[in-house]
């Protein structure tokens, strides 16, 4: 920059004084030039004249190179046919007829002629002077002086030295007085160039301290109010960008901004978060072309005609749904009266499950507790009525309502037992377990069920099996829950079998099959669920709950452990638990 400037400022001068210099130089050379000639012009027919009235056309002829020699100039005698009769330079046989020369033309008319030319005879520039020459008033000849230019030339030849030698030293005087002042005009503006370079860069310039009362102080003033406002400004809007990026980036509610065209602009990331991975890449297309939904694009349209948000439930996803409460509402106070539209999506696909699991619930609950229920109530009432009196009618009624009154009883314990895992209250002992030994104390539970119905348990539990870390009772009660459902739901002559292995994954894998009805496939994903069965009649018949295998899966995500179940209708059951193995330094 410094060079560039300094250049600029020199060039200028530069060419400030080479215009000048060669107006001066033309107009100057052109006046002396002028001046010269009519010299030349003057002393010619001054010389002329006298030639012509001192001597005669005889002595003239005669006296020709002595009167050339004392006018200093050629002279040429011509009689009134152009012929030359005299020169004083050359041979005048090998002269050429002068009657057509301008000059002698010229003298012919107006008695006396001037001319510029190149003389072929010399060879060089010539200026001509000719007069008439008279005898009785009437011409008998011509006289003509001619002097070369050659003064001339070196004359304007000299003044264009001195004009060039002025030159150099006015571009040398100039160089100077350039570098002087643009040394006093760039010392503020490079501290600027510093200054504003800081600036740019993010780092704090300081203050400008230029110590003058012209233009350059009162802009370096006005630069420094201008940056401290700036920085001010700036400092403010970083706070609130801070703010608001925090509080975008912090929101659980996906959030989507669009510009004046309807196109989306911006998103945070718990919207990727809802949405996952296939929303990702809509920067730049509209609401109806990222979504292909209907609803919200009728939503948007009804915000844009009555600009008031009204709340709109959409769903999303061919494949697992998102249920999404939206809220559309413009963004105000942008700059240059932009418009900008925030839509704003709330996830209520966990709380809509939750709000129909509650229903099916306590539909279910409300169910299982009636049936019981009714039937011992119904009894009750019969014996009221004079069954009481018949032992044998009697008996059988009571030993019904006691078993339904267990039934009640199991069902209650079933769900407290969820209820307690589900908030917390169910203390856990975690400690290093051998899992061949909670086989053997659970197996004397479920054989005494399994020589009933003459079914055979195999088991191959091998030595060697990595400790599990686990609580010893609740391990007890997910191999009991899990062995009593496949003894209860296999025929007789049937068989249950329990193995383990190692996966080499960090977990001790147990897996207990039957040879029972099993499960539809389609219906496999649903076990677990509360009080979900495959066959309603059967499970109750059976003296089932429904909530055995939704406490397993509870219980072993206390484990952090996890169940996979394999099943195929008629053909049995296998139900994979995978318990991780503890390790040394773990936390009970």
């Amino acid at each position: 920059m410094k060079n560039r400037l300094f250049y600029r400022i020199f060039v200028t001068y530069l060419v400030i004084i080479v215009l000048s210099m060669a107006i001066v130089g033309f107009l100057v050379g052109k006046e002396v030039k002028n001046k010269l000639m009519k010299k030349i012009e003057y002393d010619l027919i001054t010389y002329a004249r006298m030639i012509n009235l001192t001597s005669p056309k005889k002595e003239i002829e005669k006296k020709v190179v002595q009167l050339a020699r004392i006018s200093n100039a050629r002279i040429t005698l011509i009689d009134t046919a152009g012929k030359v009769l005299a020169d004083s330079e050359k041979d005048i046989s090998k002269m050429d007829n002068h009657l057509n020369r301008p000059e002698i033309q010229e003298a012919k008319v107006l008695d006396k002629g001037t001319a510029t030319r190149f003389s072929h005879t010399l060879g060089e520039d010539m200026f001509y002077v000719a007069l008439p020459v008279k005898s009785d008033s009437r011409a008998i000849g011509y006289i003509r002086l001619a002097r070369p230019l050659v003064e001339i030339k070196n004359s304007v030849r000299k003044l264009y030295g001195l004009i060039f030698q002025s030159f150099v030293i006015i571009l040398v005087l100039s160089f100077l007085i350039a570098f002087i002042f643009f040394s006093r005009l760039t010392s503020p503006i490079q501290e600027m160039e510093q200054f504003t370079k800081r600036l740019r860069e993010g780092e704090d310039p300081g203050t400008l301290m230029i110590d003058s009362s012209d233009e350059m102080g009162r802009l370096a003033k006005n630069i420094n109010f201008m940056v401290t406002e700036l920085q001010d400004k700036v400092r403010s809007a970083s706070e609130e960008k801070g703010k608001l990026e925090a509080a975008f980036a912090s929101m659980t509610d996906g959030v989507l901004v669009l510009n004046g065209q309807d196109k989306i602009e911006a998103l945070n990331e718990a919207f990727k978060g809802i949405f996952g991975v296939r929303y990702r890449d809509i920067i730049g297309k509209t609401p109806i072309e990222a979504f292909r939904n209907i609803e919200l694009q009728n939503a948007l349209d009804r915000f844009k005609e009555t600009n008031v948000s009204v709340p709109q439930e959409i769903a999303l996803g061919n494949g697992k749904r998102v249920i999404l409460d939206v809220n559309i509402a413009s963004i105000h106070g942008l700059p240059y009266e932009e418009e900008k539209t925030m839509i704003v999506f709330h996830d209520v696909t966990r709380l809509k499950k939750l709000e129909k699991m509650r229903v099916d619930f306590v539909a279910n609950i409300t169910h299982e507790i009636k049936t019981p229920l009714t039937a011992i109530l119904g009894f009750i009432e019969t014996l009221q009525e004079g069954a009481l009196e018949e032992k044998e009618t009697a008996k059988k009624f009571l030993q019904t309502i006691y078993r339904h009154a267990n039934r009640l009883n199991r069902l209650v314990e079933d769900l407290l037992t969820i209820s307690d895992i589900e908030l917390g209250e169910t203390k856990f002992f975690f400690e290093s377990v051998s899992l061949s030994g909670v086989v053997e104390n659970v197996l004397p539970v479920i054989e005494s069920k399994a020589i009933e119905k003459k079914l055979v348990i195999d088991k191959d539990i091998p030595e060697g099996l990595p400790l599990i870390r686990a609580d010893r009772d609740r391990l007890s009660q997910i191999l009991l829950n899990v062995l009593d459902n496949a003894v209860k739901f296999t025929p007789e002559s049937g068989k249950v079998s329990i193995t383990a292995s190692d996966d080499k994954k960090g977990y001790v894998l147990v897996k207990i099959s039957d040879t029972g009805i099993g499960v539809p496939e389609d219906e496999i994903p649903r076990l677990g669920e509360r009080f979900y069965r495959v066959d309603r009649a059967r499970s109750r018949e059976l003296g089932g709950t429904g909530l055995g295998l939704s406490i397993v899966k509870h219980l072993l995500m206390a484990h952090e452990g996890k169940i996979e179940i394999e099943s195929e209708l008629g053909r049995g059951t296998t139900i994979s638990l995978y318990f991780p193995v503890f390790e040394e330094g773990a936390g009970a």
